[in-house]
């Protein structure tokens, strides 16, 4: 069991990740909680999945922002040093020609602050997981 010593919860796992004190209800609430440097990146990534998906209810589900239809479709968030977007595993199988400089893993991808938000290819792959593809 390990207790985090900023706000005094328990969990089962050390250093598990977490808010401290109330989690975000909203997007806006969630981008104003990250550090100011990744709030420009947030607001672009947000802004163009928007775009993709007007649609789309905006919704923070497992602790980030989500774009939701009936279903998640797609989740971004803010980390150290990346964004991380989350389109589920088919889609990076997908797009993994177009993601090859970046950093994937199942179902996500890592968009360093050291380069250009690829906004057409998230955008794409936006799209797509909205089509119903993942």
């Amino acid at each position: 069991m390990w207790t985090c010593t900023k706000c005094g919860r328990s969990f089962k796992n050390r250093n598990q990740s977490h808010y401290c004190g109330k989690a975000p209800q909203t997007i806006d609430e969630y981008i104003q909680a990250q550090p100011e440097d990744a709030r420009p990146f947030l607001a672009k990534v947000r802004e163009t999945i928007r775009e993709a998906l007007p649609e789309a209810q905006e919704r923070i589900s497992w602790g980030m922002p989500t774009y939701w239809k009936e279903h998640n479709i797609i989740h971004f968030a803010a980390n150290k040093n990346h964004i991380g977007l989350y389109p589920g595993e088919e889609a990076v199988v997908f797009f993994a020609d177009r993601l090859k400089e970046y950093k994937t893993s199942k179902g996500t991808v890592q968009f360093p602050y050291s380069k250009p938000l690829p906004l057409e290819l998230i955008q794409a792959i936006a799209k797509w997981c909205y089509a119903g593809n993942q």
